[in-house]
């Protein structure tokens, strides 16, 4: 049996072909984002509200920005797995 290098691996999920490692690994890799993302929230809301309300500080937003990018790595890790390799075509005035 011929190995199969990685780039023609990732040349066969760009063409759309499923391969079943690859969506086992990125799918598990968003859920794993999004465990993250809920513990990065919990966190922020604990800072938040102890001892008392107070303005946001940089700690503050860079949590937060952290929790945005989490929960849009694993939303759409989760959602598409694989199929965010896959290329598409575009219409001429791209």
């Amino acid at each position: 049996m011929a190995r199969i290098s990685w780039r023609q691996r990732l040349a066969a999920l760009r063409g759309g072909k499923r391969w079943w490692p690859a969506e086992v690994v990125l799918r598990t890799a968003g859920l794993l984002s999004l465990i993250l993302a809920a513990r990065v929230i919990l966190a922020e809301h604990r800072l938040a509200i102890t001892p008392a309300l107070h303005d946001p500080t940089p700690v503050d937003l860079g949590l937060c920005a952290l929790f945005v990018g989490l929960l849009s790595l694993g939303l759409s890790l989760s959602f598409w797995g694989a199929g965010l390799f896959r290329q598409i075509s575009l219409p001429g005035h791209f």
